[in-house]
């Protein structure tokens, strides 16, 4: 439970710091968006709170206080023009990196199969380029994301040098009817507790990418409408980037 919540607070904190005017402080009195705020667009139509989350962690709307003065306001949900959102994108400061790993260190060595009876070893993938992603169905920021993730598999849906791996803390029923209703593109591993504690993770969702001489190159845990941009940022890095030849000493 306290994970969770940690969990949601970073997932909240994320979201105020894209919002624009989502809390503000006038006379003594904060303005905060919760999960029971109103949230409207300009024509008036309401959104439910699962749904204005996962529109704010595409990047392309913010969040706007309908009356600054009044601590139970209505929030307008406002859309980005695409040079707006690159632009946003590009002035955002690169997300908090993780205590589980070290820029520019080698990251150990796991083997796992996934979902579908397929065998990794990261020692295996040297050369390649490797996104680590870590979540688990109740934890609703790594929920919001995954439509995001998906395009981002698509975007690299031709190259064979990039490799999606996705490990959640849940068992393989729990999973394969979570899948059922909301595909996720990555190669999906059930019951990644193992493989979370062999990187000492304790937060979630936890990304991190591996450059082809098996090294951790960006690492972030958390939620955030541009970590989507900033784990595309590492792989257009790394796809252009002489690196220098991996070493046989994962383990």
């Amino acid at each position: 439970m306290k994970l969770l919540f940690f969990i949601t607070m970073l997932f909240f904190l994320s979201i105020n710091s894209y919002a624009q005017s989502t809390k503000t402080k006038k006379q003594g009195k904060t303005i905060s968006i919760t999960e029971t705020s109103v949230v409207k667009d300009t024509s008036g139509t309401i959104y439910q709170a699962e749904i204005w989350k996962k529109l704010l962690m595409t990047g392309y709307y913010y969040l706007k206080a309908v009356d600054s003065n009044d601590k139970n306001t209505a929030f307008l949900l406002i859309r980005r023009t695409e040079e707006e959102r690159e632009a946003v994108f590009v002035k955002s400061p690169k997300p908090k990196e993780t205590k589980s790993f070290t820029t520019g260190k080698e990251v150990k060595s796991f083997t796992a199969i996934d979902m579908k009876g397929k065998k990794y070893k990261l020692k295996d993938l040297k050369g390649k380029i490797v996104v680590l992603n870590f979540w688990f169905i109740a934890c609703p920021p790594c929920r919001n994301e995954i439509l995001e993730l998906n395009k981002l598999v698509h975007n690299y849906r031709d190259s064979t040098n990039i490799i999606f791996l996705a490990f959640a803390l849940d068992n393989r029923d729990e999973l394969r009817e979570f899948l059922k209703t909301t595909p996720f593109n990555y190669a999906i591993f059930n019951d990644g507790e193992s493989i979370a504690n062999h990187y000492a993770i304790d937060a979630y969702p936890t990304h991190v990418v591996i450059d082809q001489a098996g090294k951790a190159y960006f690492h972030t845990s958390g939620a955030g409408s541009t970590i989507i941009y900033w784990l595309n940022k590492s792989i257009e890095e790394l796809s252009v980037k002489k690196v220098e030849e991996p070493h046989n000493n994962y383990d």
